[in-house]
């Protein structure tokens, strides 16, 4: 997904607010008091609990963030949830597929998001996060536990527990409020992402593995605790920036927080990053053997990126091949004559 500014989120979201308001006055005050009481008296819609098969919230899927689903072609339309979650997240995923309403059901706000390059993609479901951590965790309450510097990974844990929020919420809402580029993540047991939010930096996909990354494997290996330099892993190996991180536990769950700069757990912070780092590979290719770096997408079918060198991936030639013993290229089998080394233009 396109990196979305956080003040265009920002907006979005109190236009939400607004028009929420203005259909239904106090209505942000009874969502957050209890979501499903509240969404039980909106008339045009249809809220369900529904097995999280049904969700397409499936480990890896780069879409929703969360285990709901929003049908807004149904009549009415439904907010799906799934019920194997805790409820805490029904309350965050009930809202924020109610943020999916909110922005496909009212011109104003759609018209926000057909301005954007993707069509709104992006800017729709990250709003919808901050939309449902808004209505959770109030201002007034995460004033008293983030301070002013940005929030600690341990403030957010107090935050989480002092409220009825999910942790989702309560990274969101943290996130909010991080003083320089980073993420807040959710990890499991296993270091594999249950949860990610992140601010002007790539988007971290929800059931990919961070337990070999620096600071999650030495909490892993110890009592949940770390802190240091890392870098988060993103699709097909590669590294992002190097980053100050900080792990502590989360109710069953590990929870990171990692930013570029201005960390607020330390007292000097200065920018730690050195460039993303792309994974290495070997073209397994027996004629070339050649080894390289590449940020380049991996070959749907194979899995493995180009060689720069012979251009090709992993997967077979479409066409039988040969490798010329004069000139050294890779050529259709047709440009050499039965049982010759050698191509046609070289002989």
């Amino acid at each position: 997904m396109p990196l979305v500014l956080r003040e265009l989120i920002t907006a979005q979201v109190a236009a939400m607010m607004r028009v929420l308001e203005q259909s239904s006055p106090g209505a942000a005050a009874r969502l957050g008091a209890d979501p499903f009481a509240a969404l039980s008296t909106f008339t045009d819609l249809e809220v369900r609990l529904v097995p999280e098969v049904e969700t397409g919230a499936r480990p890896g899927n780069p879409g929703c963030s969360v285990a709901g689903v929003y049908i807004h072609d149904a009549m009415p339309p439904i907010l799906g949830v799934a019920i194997s979650t805790t409820a805490g997240r029904r309350a965050f995923t009930v809202l924020h597929e109610f943020g999916h309403h909110l922005q496909q059901d009212q011109p104003m706000l759609a018209g926000v998001l057909l301005e954007q390059p993707d069509g709104g993609i992006a800017l729709e479901d990250a709003a919808c996060d901050a939309f449902a951590a808004d209505i959770l965790l109030p201002p007034s309450l995460v004033d008293r536990f983030l301070g002013t510097r940005g929030p600690t990974a341990v403030q957010i844990v107090d935050l989480w527990q002092a409220s009825i929020a999910s942790r989702a919420a309560a990274c969101v809402r943290a996130a909010q409020r991080l003083p320089s580029p980073g993420h807040i993540v959710l990890l499991d047991g296993e270091g594999k992402v249950s949860f990610a939010t992140s601010v002007a930096l790539p988007p971290i996909a929800r059931g990919s593995v961070q337990s070999d990354i620096g600071t999650v494997r030495e909490a892993l290996a110890s009592f949940g605790r770390a802190a240091g330099r890392t870098r988060v892993r993103y699709r097909d190996g590669i590294q992002g920036d190097e980053l100050h991180a900080q792990v502590v536990p989360m109710g069953g769950y590990l929870l990171l927080v990692a930013v570029t700069d201005r960390a607020p757990w330390l007292d000097f912070a200065p920018s730690s990053a050195t460039g993303p780092v792309a994974p290495g590979w070997v073209c397994e290719h027996t004629e070339c053997g050649h080894e390289f770096t590449s940020y380049e997408a991996p070959c749907r079918a194979c899995r493995r990126p180009r060689c720069p060198e012979c251009q090709r991936c992993q997967c077979a030639p479409r066409v039988s091949e040969q490798s010329c013993s004069r000139c050294f290229q890779r050529l259709p089998a047709s440009m050499f004559t039965t049982g010759s080394a050698t191509c046609s233009e070289c002989s």
